[in-house]
């Protein structure tokens, strides 16, 4: 199991592997031909970016057992998915801002994330963990009441595309298995989701399949996994929002309103 992160030091972006005195530092490309530089910095003089830089962001919608029951919506043949907009992107420990436009409900989704490694397009089920870098902590924030404000038309990319609503990390972690993995969400100190990704509809290497089939998948590239039951509104002035997945790490976030 490797932890992969991203940072900033002095000014220079760099990336490494968490280890018990800090970051080692790698020269190279994470998804490419990645070298220990022998150099190792301490967590506390660097600042930590979002693990990768994805050239999109895959979200999916009902795709856990659980949820779909509470919804008393039919589980989808196939994933149903959207594009979250790259600006969404936000580190850990960034502030997450509701924009001055809107002033409606903002919901959290605690989520567990794909990130792809290699080029992958029309890849099977048993090939897609050839094409897995690892997995991250996620969370898929929503602007709710835009969702459904137009009753001709759903909107899940403006909802789900403001800037910095989708932060993730702190680390991508490889060789782990994502059957394993529960997620939990703390909302200011109380547990508000706790659930088991053995019970996604379509499991990791399905999705990278499927997906795969319409796009083709670039290094760096999250797939955010869809979220189960738990969902809710932040609605104090400023919110603590974590979201955390034992054996990758907890992505901890501010939201103000």
């Amino acid at each position: 199991m490797t932890a992969w992160v991203r940072f900033q030091h002095h000014g220079e972006s760099g990336f490494g592997t968490l280890t018990p005195s800090g970051i080692a530092v790698y020269d190279g490309e994470m998804f490419g031909a990645a070298t220990p530089m022998g150099r190792t910095l301490a967590l506390e003089d660097v600042e930590l970016l979002a693990p990768t830089e994805p050239s999109k962001i895959v979200a999916l919608w009902n795709n856990f057992h659980a949820l779909a029951a509470k919804l008393n919506q039919p589980e989808p043949p196939e994933p149903l998915y959207l594009l979250k907009a790259t600006t969404t992107v936000a580190a850990p420990g960034a502030v997450i801002r509701r924009p001055a436009s809107y002033n409606g409900k903002t919901t959290y989704e605690g989520e567990l994330g794909i990130v792809i490694g290699k080029t992958c397009s029309e890849v099977s089920p048993g090939e897609a963990d050839d094409f897995i870098f690892g997995y991250t902590c996620v969370n898929d924030i929503t602007a709710n009441d835009i969702l459904t404000r137009d009753p001709t038309f759903a909107q899940w990319a403006r909802s789900k595309g403001i800037d910095g609503y989708g932060p993730f990390g702190p680390v991508i972690v490889s060789g782990i298995d994502p059957a394993k993995l529960v997620v939990r969400t703390i909302l200011n100190g109380v547990e508000r989701q706790n659930y088991p990704i053995s019970d996604m509809i379509f499991s990791a290497q399905e999705l990278v399949s499927l997906i795969s089939r319409d796009m083709t998948l670039l290094p760096g590239d999250l797939i955010a996994c869809g979220t189960s039951i738990g969902v809710g509104v932040m609605k104090e002035p400023v919110n603590t929002i974590t979201v955390a997945i034992d054996g990758i790490g907890e992505l901890t976030n501010e939201f103000r309103q």
